[in-house]
């Protein structure tokens, strides 16, 4: 912990020496905030010059003559209203504002923004704040900062992204400038390597060199359209979902994409996430209309359509649809944050004495899926925090987190606690699945619910006669469809499992003669269910092969005359070559048998 602590000082010290470099190459600078983030840092500023690729490796430089310079990080305390007139004379538009709500608000006017770290405490208002005088320039902000700039550790620049000011696209555009740091070169040096390899697994220059999916302006920002080969990875992810939850006693449900907002202004959704929904008119109601952002208000009802008794739980319901969600343009990008979300979305009603034994299940098919797909998984106990962002009554969620936390020790899996990570109804375990690149990203996740089924007056009948709150679980295993794509398409590289690849087969005939072996071949490796493509093209074979492994297709099998004389095939295996000849049908016995088996 005190390590963590040093390195989250030295990136907090680090944004501050960017600030004191830009303004010394650019005295017109207007900061806005510079907090810490994971692995590094940014800072936000407004220029008349646009920064560009050029001026980071400038400002890099004039960051190192400050950290060799061996600056002290002086902390002072000011009253605020010295604060506003320093910074108004200093022309930071800006940092006034921030000020100036911190003085009238309090830190609560500061949370949606990031610049709560003005101040130590949550408070109503504020009557001082502290700055930092590193050499001759002084920013505001509570710190931690190391004792002097030279003692920051590693640190490179790493890109410019836009940004408005405190997020709200009313306000004015700033550029957001991006540094990591490390506590040592070797470690930065790793990172800067991870880099690279993740600059070349980007899901979204994969995703057009392997034909998977596309973006159209005419359809528009964050709606992504899958193509044949993007639309088999789909079904596949989809279709081994469903099977693992129909094996426990899942049961098949359908809703409409639209609906009235009444149905979240009950659940609770509408208040928290208003904004974020798709409003819709009709013309022949008055009815307020959206698209639907989530699916379990609508499971609900159909749970409260008929009476339910002990004996009917658990209920278990599940769906694979599209929700939508009206997320803001910048923070768009590829798969990873989309406005057509698809969910292989799951809700059990149970007793609160199933709780634990649903919840085990529910782990059991999680390890098994994530296992098919070579992720390893941790999870992490998502629970409430002290503030008021959570529904529902203190004692209830202590028990459930006490519940979820009891299944966790039995599971057999690594994990940790985290607070104030829980939904607003109710605690969680997210399942940690991390990449070929060592990168964490939470995908699955069975949610407790004691907030809606009461808001929704959802009962059943217990045995000793009385009507009793049914407990919902939410569940995902892939999450959303989408943004599981962008992870494991990274994680792949492309290169998927022969169960799930678009294209499993490729033949190639050595020449012209042997096309109608090879499209025989193809045809009865296809009559097996095995997804086969013959390449009979005008080409050079050298080049054929070179195309195939660019699309990365598991098999490669290559006729000639020899082959077509014994009817056999010879097989190329992504990431080992040659294999030697096999007869085609014993070919494909094994094909198919290795399909089946879902090997990684």
């Amino acid at each position: 912990m005190e390590e963590l602590q040093n390195v989250e000082a030295m990136r907090h010290s680090l944004a501050h020496i960017m600030a004191a470099a830009i303004h010394k190459l650019h005295p017109d600078a207007q900061f806005g905030v510079g907090p810490v983030i994971e692995r590094g840092f940014y800072y936000d500023v407004k220029l008349v010059h646009t920064l560009g690729s050029d001026d980071l490796a400038e400002i890099e430089r004039e960051m190192s003559k400050i950290v060799e310079a061996g600056h002290d990080f002086v902390r002072e305390e000011w009253p605020i209203e010295q604060a506003i007139e320093y910074f108004k004379g200093h022309k930071q538009p800006f940092k006034v504002e921030l000020l100036s709500d911190l003085k009238t608000k309090g830190t609560t006017a500061l949370k949606d923004s990031g610049d709560e770290n003005l101040v130590g405490d949550n408070v109503a208002s504020a009557t001082t704040v502290s700055v930092y005088r590193t050499g001759d320039f002084v920013d505001l902000c509570r710190g931690p900062h190391v004792q002097n700039s030279s003692e920051v550790g590693a640190f490179k620049l790493t890109k410019l992204a836009g940004a408005y000011w405190r997020g709200k696209e009313d306000n004015p555009q700033m550029q957001r400038v991006y540094g990591v740091a490390f506590a040592t070169q070797q470690e930065l040096d790793d990172y800067l390597h991870m880099l690279e390899e993740a600059e070349k697994r980007d899901h979204r220059k994969l995703g057009k060199e392997l034909d998977l999916f596309v973006f159209s302006a005419k359809v528009g920002s964050g709606l992504p359209l899958f193509t044949p080969k993007g639309t088999i990875l789909r079904e596949l992810l989809n279709d081994y979902s469903q099977e693992l939850r129909l094996n426990l006693g899942f049961e098949k449900v359908w809703i409409p994409h639209v609906t009235k907002k009444d149905l979240y202004e009950t659940s609770g959704h509408w208040d928290k996430f208003g904004d974020e929904l798709f409003l819709v008119k009709s013309q022949e109601t008055s009815d307020q209309l959206v698209l639907k952002p989530m699916n379990c208000p609508h499971h609900q009802q159909i749970y409260a359509s008929r009476p339910r008794s002990y004996r009917d739980l658990p209920i278990r319901y599940l769906e694979t649809t599209t929700v939508y969600r009206d997320e803001k343009s910048g923070e768009l990008g590829g798969l990873s944050r989309v406005r057509s979300i698809t969910q292989d979305d799951s809700h059990i009603f149970c007793t609160p004495e199933q709780i634990e034994s649903v919840l085990g299940e529910l782990t059991t098919i999680t390890k098994e899926f994530y296992d098919a797909l070579g992720m390893k998984l941790r999870a992490r106990l998502s629970k409430r925090d002290d503030s008021g962002a959570y529904l529902g009554e203190l004692a209830t969620w202590q028990r459930a987190e006490a519940t979820l936390l009891k299944v966790l020790q039995q599971s057999g899996l690594e994990f940790y606690e985290a607070e104030g990570e829980a939904a607003f109804y109710g605690p969680k375990i997210d399942f940690m699945a991390t990449d070929a690149l060592g990168r964490e990203h939470q995908l699955a996740t069975p949610q407790l619910d004691f907030v809606q089924p009461e808001r929704f007056e959802l009962r059943y009948i217990d045995r000793d006669g009385e009507a009793k709150v049914p407990v919902m679980i939410h569940f995902a295993l892939l999450g959303s469809i989408e943004r599981f794509l962008s992870v494991y398409i990274e994680h792949t590289a492309g290169a998927f499992p022969l169960w799930l690849a678009p294209e499993q087969v490729r033949v190639l005939p050595v020449s012209d003669k042997f096309s109608e072996y090879g499209k025989k071949v193809a045809t009865e490796l296809k009559a097996s269910g095995v997804r086969a493509v013959c390449d009979a093209d005008n080409e050079s074979l050298g080049k054929r092969i070179r195309a195939a492994e660019a699309l990365k297709v598991p098999y490669i099998l290559v006729v000639g005359e020899r082959e077509q004389a014994a009817g056999e095939v010879a097989v190329r295996k992504r990431g080992e070559g040659d294999k030697g000849s096999k007869a085609a049908a014993e070919f494909a016995k094994d094909i198919t048998h290795e399909i089946k088996s879902r090997k990684i």
